[in-house]
């Protein structure tokens, strides 16, 4: 794939790039900041944005806001944003506009090199994919008396492999279930968190973004 980088450690970009090169795909440009990475994305159009969230110059969230207007102008570009520490309302914002082709990875995954590849595939395809220590994390803070408390610990585990990005296979290989029972499990989930069956409405991404909510 076509990809583009911004990062402003000249060490992760530099291992980044080669990283990738290596992998067999191109990295058609990488930034140390991201004042110019919404207008160059436009220049080159490529398949997946990897954007660090805090760039100079203030190291705060301007990585974060280059992802959303890139998505704003380029809804088909994915985008992986990468964040030193969990951070619930950058997550939460980052996927409230539409999370097809969304990613939001801690950097300790970058070390992770197959699961870094593989969540650059699955950003690639359309999935939306979280990494399992925010979810972990955002699942064990949960304290709410609503509907998540009513989910079952088996359909809190599918929940859990559903918002790291993970296809019904997918959550079946993790989870040991079938196809059949990952359905089942899953259809339970959307009825008890009062999700709606309308056209147009990614039940999978709902889910996920409830354990995102503020």
């Amino acid at each position: 794939m076509r990809l583009i980088i911004a990062e402003d450690s000249t060490l992760l970009r530099e291992g980044l790039m080669r990283l990738l090169a290596e992998e067999g795909h191109e990295v058609v440009a990488a930034l140390g900041d991201a004042t110019a990475l919404p207008d160059t994305v436009d220049e080159l159009a490529p398949d997946v944005v990897v954007v660090d969230i805090r760039m100079p110059p203030t190291h705060t969230d301007e990585g974060l806001r280059a992802a959303l207007e890139i998505r704003e102008r380029r809804p088909s570009t994915g985008v992986l944003v990468l964040s030193q520490h969990v951070e619930r309302t950058y997550a939460a914002q980052l996927l409230a506009g539409g999370a097809e082709g969304i990613g939001y990875l801690l950097k300790d995954r970058v070390a992770r090199v197959e699961e870094f590849l593989d969540a650059l595939d699955r950003i690639r395809a359309g999935s939306a994919v979280i990494d399992p220590e925010v979810v972990r994390q955002l699942v064990g803070r949960s304290t709410r008396t609503d509907s998540l408390s009513g989910l079952t610990p088996r359909e809190r585990d599918v929940l859990e492999v559903l918002a790291q990005g993970h296809t019904n296979t997918g959550i079946g290989e993790r989870l040991h279930l079938s196809l059949s029972a990952v359905e089942k499990h899953l259809n339970a989930v959307f009825d008890k968190l009062d999700l709606p069956r309308a056209t147009g409405y990614n039940r999978r991404i709902l889910a996920v973004l409830r354990y995102l909510e503020a």
